[in-house]
């Protein structure tokens, strides 16, 4: 067999290993409803911002990953539009080198808190299974609603749940 045939397969392996690098299969997936589990609990790196009785956006990525570059701005309007609102948004980078996440920020710096999981452990007890992949949590510390990959419509969809939540907490 011709080693150019062998590429594609070892490409291949690679990214699946990868990405089960991130998701054991004992994972069970955060569904609407389900309580997020806390920040605190994790050893992640940076500072937590308070989170009492905000309303939590939180956005797993990656410096490598072009959805999640895609997702950034439509992230960063929502922080503009309600970080007076009670919403607070938690960029959590899955980038195992720090480098790589530093280099990204300062390109593009992030009007919000980020976070770095670099070992994968609390993407791994959320289920995150693809990235970019965002939570919306309400105040009560459930989920109100998950979005996997991006689209242009994320942006609205997120902030239509904001709206009836932040609407329904007044």
């Amino acid at each position: 067999m011709k080693t150019s045939m062998l590429k594609p397969a070892v490409l291949a392996v690679s990214a699946l290993l990868f990405a089960s690098a991130f998701v054991s299969e004992g994972a069970a997936e955060i569904k609407k409803g389900a309580v997020f589990p806390k920040l605190s609990e994790f050893k992640l790196e940076g500072a937590v911002p308070d989170l009492a009785g905000k309303v939590v956006i939180v956005d797993f990525w990656a410096s490598w990953c072009g959805p999640c570059k895609k997702a950034m701005p439509a992230l960063k309007d929502l922080h503009e539009i309600y970080k007076d609102k009670g919403v607070v948004i938690i960029g959590l980078s899955l980038d195992q080198d720090k480098g790589d996440m530093d280099a990204y920020l300062a390109k593009n710096p992030m009007p919000f808190a980020i976070l770095r999981d670099a070992s994968g452990a609390f993407a791994e007890k959320v289920g995150v299974d693809g990235i970019p992949a965002t939570f919306v949590i309400g105040a009560d510390g459930r989920v109100l609603q998950s979005h996997s990959g991006f689209s242009p419509g994320m942006k609205a969809e997120i902030a239509k749940v904001l709206e009836a939540n932040l609407k329904a907490k007044n």
